[in-house]
């Protein structure tokens, strides 16, 4: 038997779920360092209490769903720093406590009859953010299902009983990742997640998986609770928003970057300097419901989303 499903529960009320926008970005501006492979889940050892912070400046800017410092953070990477598997799972726990004292905190001052109690949704971020080499945009990572299967599960467990309200299964680059995390999620038959693909084209995932196979292939999924994609080239999201409605009756999340390029050897972007907007309303008249942003995008990008979306 299920729990309720959140998104839906959501959807029903309000035509739109809002999401927050970069994580990393904020805490950079916020002067801290992430050039180091745990990433954003460096700081939920070196200044906890900053994840706070930026969480609660994205509910302030109107995001109906903070999205947790756990997109990095696993047991094998936080082993690497010489911690221990009960080390590790709690600080993949403290991501989501963060988030949910962001929201219960803001919520208690501000609860708002125009918007829904905002969501926390645990980031599980895919086995190329470990390898912290940018192959989350290529997803050729040459190990096997069960291989696969073992990195997520422990993380994914500690998640849940953190008490995510649902999880973010997100840029994701290859079917084969989609199907182990879909798979892994019957363990948990009262959890729901999201899953969003990084994207070579506005027609293909980024293994070459063509978009309406995606779909298609996880319609019947009653724990996706959503599909589409997250850290793409907004010039490309209405195209793909396209292709996924051709293939799923789900809702179609989108949180695409600013547009610049990511260079993995040197954990830095390039090209464009700052987000030339999110096009949130072309995006929902293609047939997204749930909108946000993600690299190099900010707390004033989901203010100028949530400012037509609450008037």
């Amino acid at each position: 038997m299920f729990s309720s499903n959140p998104i839906k529960t959501i959807l029903t009320d309000y035509p739109l779920i809002i999401l927050d926008g970069a994580l990393a970005t904020e805490l950079e501006s916020h002067g801290c360092n992430l050039d180091d492979p745990l990433w954003s889940a460096s700081v939920l050892l070196e200044n906890p209490e900053l994840i706070y912070q930026v969480h609660t400046e994205y509910f302030q800017a109107g995001a109906d769903c903070a999205i947790t410092a756990s997109y990095q953070a696993s047991i094998a990477g936080f082993a690497k720093r010489g911690m221990d598997e009960t080390v590790a799972l709690e600080l993949i726990k403290k991501s989501v406590t963060l988030a949910r004292k962001a929201r219960d905190d803001y919520w208690q001052k501000h609860k708002q009859p125009t918007r829904p109690k905002p969501l926390v949704a645990a980031s599980v971020g895919p086995y190329g953010a470990y390898l912290a080499d940018g192959s989350e945009y290529v997803g050729n990572y040459g190990v096997s299902d069960e291989a696969l299967t073992d990195f997520h599960r422990s993380r994914m467990t500690a998640l849940i009983e953190a008490g995510a309200d649902l999880l973010a299964f997100e840029t994701i680059p290859s079917l084969q990742e989609a199907t182990v995390l879909a798979t892994l999620l019957k363990e948990f038959p009262d959890t729901y997640a999201w899953l969003s693909f990084s994207l070579k084209t506005d027609s293909e995932i980024s293994d070459g998986t063509l978009i309406r196979d995606c779909g298609s292939l996880f319609v019947e999924n009653d724990q996706i609770a959503a599909i589409g994609l997250n850290c793409a080239p907004a010039t490309i999201v209405t195209d793909t928003i396209k292709n996924f409605k051709d293939s799923t009756n789900k809702p179609i999340i989108v949180y695409p970057n600013s547009g610049e390029t990511y260079n993995p050897d040197t954990k830095t972007w390039h090209g464009e300097e700052a987000c030339s907007g999110l096009n949130h309303k072309e995006w929902f008249q293609a047939g997204a419901s749930i909108i946000g942003g993600c690299c190099r995008t900010s707390p004033r990008d989901i203010e100028e989303i949530a400012r037509e979306w609450r008037k």
